[in-house]
């Protein structure tokens, strides 16, 4: 076998690989409903705010708007409901009304890749 079949059959194997894990993503229930829940409006903004302890509403608030970033209460408070169904974060009551969010391991993990992939992003 000469070195272009065996680099066409590597190839071959890299696709095949790539096509599997694409498979998995859209297709695993855990895997597809995190991704559903990063295709919607401010959910990468939610996770990396708790990566940077701001899952209360107040701090979050003072945060977006100390950089002129737009995030309504609404808004916040929904995408943080779906990041702790999935297991990202923890809520805690503050008061009646209000909930502390804190970043899990599997949400640290998942802050990590998007800041991971961002920094690829800019290279």
């Amino acid at each position: 076998m000469n070195g272009i079949q065996r680099k066409g059959q590597d190839d071959a194997k890299m696709k095949d690989g790539e096509e599997k894990k694409a498979i998995s993503i859209l297709t695993d229930s855990k895997l597809s409903a995190i991704k559903a829940m990063l295709e919607k409006d401010h959910s990468i903004d939610c996770i990396l705010l708790l990566d940077i302890n701001r899952g209360k509403w107040k701090d979050a608030k003072d945060f977006m708007r100390e950089h002129h970033l737009t995030l309504s209460d609404g808004t916040f408070r929904a995408r943080m409901i779906e990041i702790e169904q999935l297991g990202l974060a923890k809520s805690e009551r503050i008061d009646p009304l209000k909930k502390l969010y804190k970043i899990t391991p599997q949400g640290k993990k998942v802050a990590d890749l998007l800041i991971d992939l961002f920094d690829k992003l800019e290279e």
